[in-house]
């Protein structure tokens, strides 16, 4: 396996187990022990992952970092509604 196969398994799975948060906040509706700071960062990370992986010719990684890119930004949107709908 290639450095990229390796790495785009490990994004698969990563986007698939971030969907897990999504589920539960959605489930919860509530934002309870987690920062929405750190989500932010690591969503960013990821959009800038997209631009980075074509570049490098990684496709597999550019693949899985859009599952990350996905379920990041519902997670972060999800955080900002619920904490603002809580707040009220």
């Amino acid at each position: 396996m290639t450095p990229d196969v390796i790495n785009g398994i490990f994004e698969i799975i990563a986007g698939i187990l971030l969907f897990r948060n999504v589920q539960v906040l959605h489930r919860d509706k509530a934002v309870r022990g987690v920062s929405v700071l750190p989500t932010s960062f690591f969503m960013a990370w990821g959009y800038w992952n997209l631009y980075f992986y074509p570049s490098l010719n990684c496709d597999w990684s550019f693949i899985g970092g859009i599952l990350v890119v996905i379920a990041n930004t519902i997670w972060v949107g999800q955080m900002v509604y619920y904490n603002r709908e809580n707040a009220q």
